[in-house]
């Protein structure tokens, strides 16, 4: 495993400072050949494993998004409010908190938006440039990519 702190100031050493490499070992009380090794690694910056912790909530997130879904298809008078669909999911056995219903919903509902965003970026020529106008009686040659 590599240091990367170790490594900027092995690198900065050697190349900024033009300091050599039996130096550079000497100063930091370690091997010619591991100076060498960090300099020849390609390593710029640490890559650690995305770390994914289980939540209680992935076991309803699948009905969360249905009610979320449903709710937001309703008028707005209408819609349950994100406590009684907490209420919801504690009948159905979910033991969290509010809290991370919450967040699951605000999470949920910005990537509705952003989905929504996206699509909402075509115009009416975008969508009539993806069609052939066939004439009668005319030799229609065109294709279409």
């Amino acid at each position: 495993m590599i240091n990367v702190a170790l490594l900027g100031i092995i690198r900065r050493w050697h190349i900024r400072d033009q300091i050599p490499l039996r130096e550079i070992a000497r100063r930091l009380g370690i091997s010619r050949n591991t100076v060498r090794r960090y300099l020849r690694s390609e390593i710029t910056e640490p890559s650690y494993a995305e770390r994914r912790i289980a939540s209680g909530l992935d076991k309803y997130s699948l009905q969360l998004s249905g009610s979320l879904k449903a709710e937001t298809s309703k008028p707005r008078k209408l819609r349950r409010s994100l406590k009684q669909i907490h209420a919801d999911l504690k009948e159905l056995g979910y033991e969290g908190s509010y809290d991370r219903v919450a967040a699951f919903a605000r999470q949920w509902k910005a990537g509705q938006t952003e989905w929504v965003n996206s699509s909402s970026k075509r115009t009416a020529r975008d969508f009539y440039t993806n069609f052939v106008v066939l004439v009668p009686g005319t030799s229609n040659d065109a294709t279409v990519d």
